[in-house]
């Protein structure tokens, strides 16, 4: 995403290997701040060679910054957070939020530790904030994250299988209190099956839009 100063944001950039990502998104002309929920494959996606072509801050959990470290991030570019801590990263406000996931990384064919799954609550230069889940199940704390950032859109998983499932979301769109929500997680895999017309039939009358993107 870029914000209204310019700023390009990539969350999870899983690009080159995502079979719902045209190939002319493959490259990312700019990146200013990659935030990372966890290490699986996808989501840790390209964060390598984006950073390697345009150095990036990256946000991540505490844990991961090692391992990034490892592979070339310099220390001063990963911004380690743990759940419930914020940081201003160029402007751009990043509180990191719970999600109830696994967080391991393939690191070369072994899995290794790579801190807690998270999400994020971030607030634009404009103060416009939106809640990014990251993979998760529907979660009581929804509801504490709604009552203390506030956000005004949430994107939550539908897809189910490795994450809530459209039904899930809808209690968690309610839980967080938002009026729009951008479903996502979905179709990229077979085992993916939740869509967002399920989504948005299980919001209907409570007044929640769903905003399904399409690519492109």
């Amino acid at each position: 995403m870029e914000t209204a100063e310019g700023k390009v944001i990539y969350i999870d950039p899983y690009l080159s290997a995502n079979p719902s990502c045209p190939p002319e998104y493959h490259e990312v002309e700019r990146c200013d701040i990659i935030a990372l929920t966890h290490g699986h494959a996808d989501h840790l996606g390209d964060t390598f060679e984006i950073y390697n072509a345009h150095r990036p801050t990256i946000v991540a959990i505490f844990d991961m910054c090692p391992l990034l470290a490892k592979h070339g991030v310099a220390p001063e570019d990963c911004v380690g957070l743990n759940i419930g801590g914020v940081a201003e990263v160029k402007g751009i406000k990043f509180m990191q939020t719970p999600a109830t996931h696994s967080g391991s990384v393939d690191d070369g064919g072994v899995l290794v530790y790579g801190g807690d799954a998270t999400g994020y609550v971030v607030e634009l230069e404009d103060g416009f904030r939106f809640y990014h889940s990251g993979d998760t199940w529907v979660m009581a704390d929804m509801e504490f994250i709604g009552k203390l950032f506030a956000p005004e859109v949430a994107f939550l998983p539908i897809g189910g299988h490795f994450t809530m499932d459209p039904r899930a979301a809808a209690v968690a769109a309610k839980l967080v209190g938002v009026k729009r929500v951008v479903p996502m997680h979905y179709g990229t895999f077979a085992v993916l099956t939740g869509e967002p017309a399920q989504l948005a039939q299980e919001l209907a009358g409570t007044g929640i839009e769903v905003l399904a993107v399409e690519i492109g």
